[in-house]
């Protein structure tokens, strides 16, 4: 038996960046990559933006809750993928850690719906990357 690949999007609050790449990822692999999600300091609820630009790309996070990093679920999925520069995620040995220094279109005056579309879109293509190389 073939064990999948696992991981786990690691960002600060777990309502935006990091969930948004878990749907992504989970619309890409499906089953065959295990897909988690945390944050360093969970927010209340998902972003509504979030939510809103992913359900355009067929994905429906909205039932989704923020949860805590923990030390368990790093080791768990053995990969974590931390979103921004934001949270900060400290080693654990036997986890890969990698972060993506996604698109922060704020930084250019960009704000609202069309921000998020970009931060969505920008996250969607590294996921894609992503599940080439842990599917090979």
């Amino acid at each position: 038996m073939t064990v999948k690949p696992a991981v786990l999007f690691v960002c600060s609050k777990n309502g935006g960046k990091s969930q948004m790449a878990a749907g992504l990822m989970t619309l890409e692999a499906g089953d065959d990559v295990v897909v988690t999600s945390a944050g360093t300091k969970p927010a209340e609820k998902i972003n509504t933006l979030s939510a809103e630009v992913l359900l355009d790309a067929g994905v429906d996070i909205r039932a989704e809750v923020p949860k805590p990093l923990t030390v368990e679920n790093m080791r768990a999925a053995g990969l974590v993928v931390v979103l921004g520069a934001e949270a900060q995620v400290e080693p654990v040995d036997g986890v890969v850690i990698e972060r993506w220094e996604t698109d922060e279109p704020s930084a250019r005056g960009i704000a609202g719906r069309e921000r998020m579309e970009l931060v969505r879109d920008d996250i969607h293509a590294r996921v894609k990357e992503l599940k080439a190389r842990l599917l090979g």
